[in-house]
């Protein structure tokens, strides 16, 4: 029986060509060089480490955080990613996580949301 259904339906997969030249895993990656990713991890990393040292004087916490959220939006251009990080950021406590540092492994995983 199962014999039959692979006849009948033959599975193909896609080729790189179809992703435009990249392989499918990588398909849905933002194109966004090596320095420029390197820039951001270490943009948000120090601003993870800033916003915890500064989470009990919030003026100082928010001006890091749109600080951040701008140099990240210049290195990386549009991502949606950066949008539920800036708002995480602005929730009391929430500075004790490393919110920015995940948003940029977000970004290098996932790519571009479409």
């Amino acid at each position: 029986m199962l014999e039959n259904l692979s006849k009948s339906h033959p599975v193909s997969t896609p080729s790189p060509e179809a992703s435009g030249g990249r392989p499918p895993q990588e398909a849905g990656r933002a194109d966004l060089s090596k320095t420029r990713l390197v820039l951001a991890f270490l943009i948000a990393a120090t601003s993870d480490v800033i916003s915890f040292w500064t989470e009990l004087v919030p003026p100082v916490q928010w001006a890091v955080d749109l600080v951040t959220a701008l140099l990240l939006f210049m290195l990386l251009g549009r991502q949606w990613a950066l949008l539920p990080g800036f708002v995480a950021e602005a929730i009391p406590g929430v500075a004790a996580f490393p919110v920015w540092t995940m948003v940029v492994v977000a970004v290098v995983l996932w790519g571009r949301i479409k």
